[in-house]
């Protein structure tokens, strides 16, 4: 029978809807039933394609036995961390700070004012090897409640104290320190820089061992640095070449998928060859911007072709018919004989299975991937036995190798190589797909409609039959969002919507996305409807979501009524933190718009989080980027003329093809009322090429531009030369 999630909308939820267990969705009606049977909660989280919460779910949610002791002990609820991502950080905070380590499931018991006092991960479903299993500490939990309550009360409260005191403590200047803002950010910048090269994988890519996830906000800074220390730099090439070898490693292996694209979640091996086969949608949006600002950096088009590779597979398979995105794709799946969901199913080939797909090309495919018999997996790296026969695509060769073991030209064998994965990607389809998570989360849409923003305007070749394509795509998810998840009173985004319903109000991350991607989209149509919204969302997001007394801004809003601690995230992980966004956010603002308050608070939010990057600034890669819009001086490319023009488009091309300085790129006459808006709070621009109609480009530091550039050859010795010089 059916429990209480069955009228839920979430796809998590919903998989669990024919539990035994008694489970109750995030809410009051919950707390309540607490308080009146003065039970302890049991509170699990995880998201519909997590390959552990599965186990789980199997191994004990499944049994009626342990049903029972939860249903007789405990209310439980099922929460979607997507769904409600600050409350997932309140108790995966304190699972950090209990254990050293998280991850999902989290399984976490709280008091009834939903204090926690316990917390874990995974639990087996009998006691393994010295550790107790879920039953067991099922057991012991339900014992120290009726025995001993007092103190599990007392120490929900101790750990509510301490959350809160952590979050203070963060917020405060760093004991002793007493240089600037712009002295302590210079060597934050030099020391995540040296923690990251001294991390560094030459061999394999990518930084430390096994398991290594790409974390796209790693990649960012390094490209930072690049720009900053000049292109074609000894530095920047170091930078630079970290990036480039990392992805370029990424792009061999198996995390990434060689038959549809898109990249896993992680690798649980040092060389990016045995994945965890989730693909999820924040990953492909950000590993594609990487590619994309790693092109500008080098020239190089084998990182286009990365980027168009995972943005060509998001739109194939993650798109939602109206402009959205859906979330993710699951790890697990049927194989294609039945049986039970395993993981990887989808993704692996036995040899016969490609010689039958491939008949007698199937032997360059398999020199190229090292495909075999028995399978490609080592026992040591199959623990489980679960890829027993099987081959995991990853590049065993270069192309250049294969093309002389098969007698064939460069050419010859990368178009080989092209029809053999397109037709592996048709004899894969009739395989029964992984589960398809169809929420559709606005943060992660804010990202997508980033990057593909930026990828239909950039000047790269292996992009260019793409690009009108990419803009669209951007252009129809921004609408999408407006239409279906549509704004509530003051402006608000709502967090997430699925198949005609939407949830309740976002979170700061997702208001902080959905502006970055605006500002994107302003530059890549020169329409300022965009930073219009944009403002008006800033404002939206200051009112509910800043920390007046600290700077920064909370993951939870001001009212929000089941939040026992307002955190702020300090972290910039699988997604970057909202404060880390907002921080860049304000600057671009403040740079197109010429108001200095949004200037101001992007220095506090830096401030804010001042105690945390000095100790360890790798924890904040995002917002280190921020340092440079906040301490230099402004920089603007303005161009003026008709959009449209050959002369205009090939200006703005060259003003978005390289990586440097960050430069506010703006249009004064693409729309009647352009040169008015940006004029009214910088009136150095209003008469700004003014009635001359002729596409021309200004390159401006510090309000002092030097002489128009007329041609991109000209606009690019421009933004490469030294800066203009200020007046006396």
């Amino acid at each position: 029978m059916p429990n209480r999630l069955a009228s839920a909308t979430s796809p998590y939820l919903l998989q669990h809807a024919g539990n035994p267990v008694d489970w109750y969705p995030w809410g009051e009606e919950a707390f309540a039933a607490a308080r009146a049977q003065a039970r302890p909660i049991f509170l699990s989280v995880g998201y519909s394609t997590c390959h552990w919460c599965h186990v789980m779910a199997h191994e004990s949610f499944e049994d009626p036995a342990i049903a029972a002791l939860l249903n007789t002990d405990f209310v439980s609820i099922k929460l979607d961390r997507e769904e409600r991502p600050d409350i997932d950080r309140v108790y995966m905070s304190y699972l950090q700070a209990l254990t050293g380590q998280g991850g999902w499931p989290l399984s976490v018991w709280l008091t009834p004012e939903l204090k926690p006092f316990y917390a874990g991960t995974y639990f087996a479903p009998e006691d393994r090897q010295g550790r107790a299993g879920f039953p067991t500490i099922l057991r012991a939990i339900a014992r120290g409640w009726r025995e001993d309550r007092a103190r599990l009360v007392e120490e929900g409260d101790r750990v509510v104290a301490s959350l809160r005191e952590r979050a203070d403590g963060r917020a405060a200047p760093a004991a002793g320190k007493v240089t600037s803002l712009a002295e302590a950010a210079g060597q934050a910048f030099e020391k995540g820089y040296q923690y990251y090269a001294e991390g560094f994988d030459p061999r394999h890519g990518g930084f430390g061992g096994a398991p290594k996830f790409p974390r796209p906000a790693n990649l960012a800074f390094l490209l930072r640095c690049a720009a900053l220390q000049g292109l074609g730099s000894e530095a920047s090439l170091e930078a630079a070449g970290m990036v480039g070898r990392t992805l370029a490693a990424m792009a061999r292996g198996g995390v990434h998928d060689h038959v549809g694209g898109g990249f896993h979640r992680y690798s649980v091996d040092a060389e990016w060859f045995v994945p965890h086969f989730e693909k999820m949608l924040y990953d492909q949006a950000q590993i594609a911007a990487c590619a994309l600002e790693a092109w500008q950096a080098t020239g190089d088009e084998r990182h286009a072709w990365l980027a168009r590779d995972v943005l060509d597979y998001a739109m194939r398979d993650l798109a939602e018919p109206a402009g959205g995105f859906y979330s993710a794709e699951d790890a697990d799946s049927r194989p294609a004989g039945g049986g039970e969901p395993v993981e990887g199913a989808f993704y692996v080939w036995t040899l016969a299975d490609v010689e039958r797909v491939l008949g007698p090309d199937a032997a360059f495919v398999a020199g190229h991937f090292g495909l075999k018999p028995s399978g490609n997996v080592p026992p040591e790296r199959d623990p489980h036995g679960e890829f027993k026969g099987q081959n995991i695509l990853a590049q065993a060769r270069p192309l250049a190798e294969s093309a002389r073991a098969s007698a064939l030209d460069p050419e010859a064998a990368s178009n080989l190589l092209i029809g053999a994965l397109g037709r592996l990607r048709t004899g894969r389809a009739v395989r029964p797909r992984p589960h398809l998570d169809d929420k559709v989360v606005t943060g992660w849409n804010a990202l997508m409609i980033s990057v593909l923003a930026r990828a239909g305007v950039l000047p790269a070749e292996s992009l260019a039959d793409r690009r009108p394509d990419y803009l669209a795509a951007a252009l129809r998810a921004a609408a999408f969002r407006a239409a279906t998840l549509r704004d509530l009173p003051g402006g608000w985004p709502r967090r997430s919507g699925r198949r005609g319903a939407v949830s309740g109000a976002g979170f700061a991350e997702d208001f902080a996305l959905v502006i970055q991607a605006w500002l994107d989209l302003y530059e890549a149509t020169f329409d300022e409807a965009w930073v219009i919204r944009a403002e008006r969302l800033q404002q939206a997001l200051d009112e509910k979501f800043w920390d007046a007394a600290h700077g920064g801004y909370f993951n939870s809003a001001a009212d929000a009524p089941d939040v026992v601690v307002r955190l702020k995230e300090d972290y910039d992980g699988a997604e970057p933190a909202a404060s880390s966004v907002a921080a860049l956010n304000l600057f671009r603002l403040a740079s197109l718009t010429g108001e200095a308050a949004y200037h101001d608070r992007g220095r506090r939010t830096l401030a804010a989080f001042r105690a945390r990057w000095e100790e360890a600034p790798q924890a904040l890669p995002q917002m280190l980027c921020a340092f440079e819009p906040a301490l230099d001086p402004p920089r603007h490319v303005v161009l003026t003329g008709r959009p449209g023009t050959p002369g205009f488009a090939a200006l703005a091309d060259a003003a978005r093809a390289r990586l440097g300085p960050r430069r506010t790129l703006l249009a004064l006459d693409a729309t009647p009322g352009a040169r008015a808006f940006f004029a009214r709070n910088s009136p150095w621009l209003a008469a700004m090429g003014a009635g001359d109609g002729r596409a021309t480009a200004y390159v401006c530091e510090e309000y002092v531009c030097r002489a128009p550039a007329r041609t991109a050859a000209d606009l690019r010795r421009l933004l490469d030369g030294p800066p203009a010089a200020r007046p006396a």
